[in-house]
Formats: C-alpha cells, structure tokens, sequence
C-alpha cells in the first residue's frame, strides 16, 4: 500500500509539472518569469523555446508512466535492468537537481536575491529533493 501511494503521488506530481512545461511550450505566461534562473541584473541564464519546453515535458511524462511502471501499477514490457537501474537514475538525477548547480539553482546557489532563486530556495530545489526521496523510498520498497 505504501509503495502504491508513494508512485501516485510521484504520478500526480509528474503529471502537473509536465502540464506546466506543455503550457509553456504552447506560449502559456502564467508562471514563466519565475521558473527561469537569472543573473543578479535579471537577465535570464537560459531562454527555453518551444522544442525545450516539449522535450522537458516529454520526460516529465515519460518519468510519471515509468513511476507506474516500476510500481507495477501499470504493466508496461520494460526490461527488469532498466527499471531497476533507472529508478536510482531518477532518484539521483532530482537530489542533484536540489543540490544544484552551485551558482544559479539547488540549495547550494550563489545567487539568491534574484525572484527565481527566492522561489528556487522556498519551492523548486525542496519539491525536487522530496521528488529523489520518494524515487529512492518507491526503489527500496519495490
């Protein structure tokens, strides 16, 4: 049962943030000044297009049906090592998300005055982290 909570909130997780990046992706402005990293004079460190927004929710999704996968919610025909290794890939890749980058994103960033390292450090590196230890718990217990 826990195991059974833990993917459906991964899910659901996943689920919304693909939601947003396919919004953005569509020209959608809701949200879209605070989620890029800037520099201390609010120049944006990165200007995502279209095809990056897709690609970044294309994963997004990707990682939310590979959640049911591994939880044996959904049954889907993937070999028994890329669920295995994948979900450690997953957990790894969201903790190192929320340690960050050392300069503009995660917890140990460098520029913090800026509204997307305010809302990085109140919001975005702890929702990843919480994301890399329900992977990591979703990993032990399946």
């Amino acid at each position: 049962m826990f195991t059974i909570l833990i993917a459906l909130l991964l899910f659901l997780i996943f689920i919304f943030l693909s939601s947003l990046h396919f919004y953005w992706g569509l020209g959608g402005k809701w949200g879209a000044t605070a989620v890029v990293p800037t520099k201390e004079n609010s120049e944006k460190v990165m200007n995502p297009k279209m095809l990056e927004c897709f690609v970044v929710a294309f994963a997004l999704l990707g990682f939310a049906f590979f959640i049911l996968a591994k939880s044996q919610i959904l049954s889907f025909k993937l070999p028994d090592w890329l669920l295995g290794y994948g979900v450690w890939a997953l957990s790894l890749l969201f903790i190192l998300r929320a340690i960050g980058d050392f300069k503009y994103v995660g917890f140990f960033k460098k520029i913090r005055s800026t509204k997307f390292g305010q809302l990085d450090t109140k919001y975005y590196s702890p929702l990843c982290l919480v994301i890399g230890l329900l992977v990591m718990a979703l990993a032990l217990t399946t």
